[in-house]
């Protein structure tokens, strides 16, 4: 089954590697992901949207599509947007601000010189003094403006950032979210497993990995609608499943995974034999072929926090108990263990 999938991985990648070249499409990671989800994705706008650019497409308009509809391999170009949208905006308010303190200091020269000329001619005539005071009350008239005008251009650089950030903020949660069923996806779990071990151990945490048997079978057979709509039921199912301390995300194709905390070894396993148990008796759909009985099942690969010392190494675990629980139907839930 595995040899299978990695099989279809790699047709799936020699069919975008030909599209893009088709197209003269420089080969950056980033592209590959845009066309993999234009050919194979569930979206057939990003494929509209890339045919509508023609041939030897910019890079510039390319990565705007990837941009909009949130790929997680563009969310990193619109944090380097942000950064120097920002950097530009405050290099713009440092100049204006300087320009503030020139015309600041010219109004306070205008002052002294005005008060010196009136302190040092008693005798000048109250026409001379008025056009003194006039001009004096067209330099402030003239700041008060400027100050004025800044003060409105302040306040919308100031709008800019903040959506700047609300930009940003949304570009790592869309980072961080699968896009399918709105769950955390594998980068949101890394980063959960990386605090989990950066921060104070939790005791009896497991990690566990789900994988949808025959998915690619299913897909192919039934289409990417049936197949994403799947995925979206498993999602909400799972999210159901779990307590609020604990945490579930879809890693990739038909992979998902649990982090249970405060749970031993018999728990985990428990926990596991309920998912499988839930997952069979909730996830059926209708078939006309009398060799599909139209029933979902997983398997299952259980780790302990406890059992690795970094999160690498229980990602590894679970993956392997996962392995073997693929492998071997008859027993679906599988226990990583050190001996083994």
């Amino acid at each position: 089954m595995m040899e299978a999938q990695a099989h279809g991985a790699s047709a799936d990648l020699r069919k975008v590697g030909l599209h893009m070249t088709k197209l003269k499409v420089t080969g950056l990671p980033r592209n590959y992901q845009l066309f993999h989800e234009a050919l194979f994705g569930h979206n057939r706008s990003i494929g509209a949207e890339i045919a509508a650019l023609g041939p030897n497409p910019s890079q510039a308009m390319l990565d705007d599509i990837g941009l909009k509809y949130h790929l997680v391999s563009h969310c990193g170009l619109v944090a380097e947007k942000s950064q120097a949208d920002a950097v530009r905006m405050l290099r713009d308010v440092a100049e204006q601000l300087a320009e503030s303190l020139k015309k600041k200091q010219s109004f306070a020269r205008t002052v002294q010189t005005v008060t010196h000329s009136v302190s040092g001619d008693h005798a000048q005539s109250f026409a001379n003094f008025t056009a003194e005071m006039d001009f004096l009350n067209a330099s402030l008239t003239n700041l008060m403006l400027y100050e004025t005008e800044l003060t409105e251009k302040l306040r919308n650089e100031m709008e800019k950032l903040e959506t700047l950030e609300r930009d940003a903020n949304a570009a790592r949660t869309a980072a961080a979210t699968d896009r399918i069923t709105g769950l955390p996806n594998q980068i949101a779990l890394i980063n959960r497993l990386t605090e989990l071990y950066e921060g104070a151990e939790s005791p009896g945490t497991a990690l566990i990995l789900v994988d949808i048997d025959d998915f690619r079978a299913f897909n192919s057979k039934y289409g990417p609608q049936p197949a994403n709509l799947l995925l979206k039921k498993l999602g909400a199912l799972f999210r159901k499943t779990i307590k609020k301390d604990d945490f579930v995300a879809r890693m990739s194709n038909d992979d998902f995974g649990f982090v249970f905390s405060n749970v031993g070894l018999d728990v985990a396993r428990t926990i596991a034999v309920r998912l499988r148990a839930s997952v069979e008796g909730t996830m059926v759909y209708s078939t006309s072929d009398k060799s599909d009985p139209g029933r979902v099942t997983i398997s299952v690969g259980i780790a302990l926090c406890s059992d690795a010392s970094s999160p690498a190494q229980l990602l590894a675990s679970a993956q392997s108990a996962l392995a073997t629980a693929q492998s071997n139907r008859r027993q679906p839930v599988q226990i990583y263990a050190r001996a083994s």
